[in-house]
């Protein structure tokens, strides 16, 4: 596989899936631009710019960055993504408000922005399965806005339709995040759904680049992966 002249754009780079799929992506030989928030990207052979994602005038920023130094862009990958879990009556306005902000109105940003300066070319959001049938009481915040972004995909993808705008949903991923979670809650969580193991992250990172390169695929399209015998 060459992915040579191909230029990617990854909201979200610096850890889990994002970093990951940076990694593969330059091994296949694309040009690679990943934003950061928090924490700076370490990583000499890609472009690495800082963004944040709920503020209009920094992707505005981003995206003259890239017309005047790639002239280009042809896929944007949003890894980007925040979970408060909280009791429900813990949970206040604030927390459900930020997380609906980073999670749905910057994916709503960065595609409205991206258009702009993609002609043609494919877009892809990091969802959950907790959109549809995995949530839980204590992340409904979580999975709402995770729902949203997949309608807003569907939405986009009848807006746009020179772009291919597609949502890929897995369960839990071995994420460093994850990892460090309580074990026996994750125990009790993946055995309510039904989850045998962990995800890995690379091979979210490469169903990531099957939808980018599969024409079988198409715009609209949710890729669902739960973890689960199939």
């Amino acid at each position: 596989m060459n992915l040579d002249g191909l230029v990617v754009l990854i909201i979200g780079g610096s850890s889990g899936i994002g970093n990951t799929l940076i990694d593969i992506l330059h091994e296949y030989g694309a040009t690679v631009i990943a934003t950061y928030h928090n924490k700076k990207i370490n990583n000499e052979l890609i472009d690495t710019y800082y963004c944040d994602i709920t503020d209009e005038n920094s992707i505005n920023e981003l995206m003259n960055y890239i017309k005047s130094k790639h002239e280009k862009l042809d896929v944007l990958v949003n890894c980007s993504a925040i979970d408060m879990a909280n009791d429900l009556y813990d949970k206040t306005k604030d927390e459900f408000m930020k997380v609906l902000e980073v999670n749905l109105v910057g994916s709503f940003l960065l595609m409205k922005e991206v258009s702009k300066i993609m002609s043609r070319g494919v877009i892809i959001n990091l969802s959950s399965t907790d959109a549809t049938d995995t949530y839980n009481t204590l992340s409904m915040d979580y999975a709402a806005s995770k729902a949203g972004v997949e309608n807003l995909v569907k939405n986009m993808a009848e807006r746009l339709p020179n772009i291919k705008i597609c949502a890929i949903a897995p369960n839990w991923v071995d994420t460093k995040s994850v990892l460090e979670m309580d074990p026996n809650y994750l125990k009790e969580e993946m055995n309510r759904i039904g989850q045998k193991e962990l995800i890995k992250k690379e091979d979210v990172a490469l169903k990531i680049l099957e939808i980018i390169i599969n024409d079988d695929i198409r715009s609209g399209d949710i890729v669902r992966m739960s973890g689960k015998d199939e």
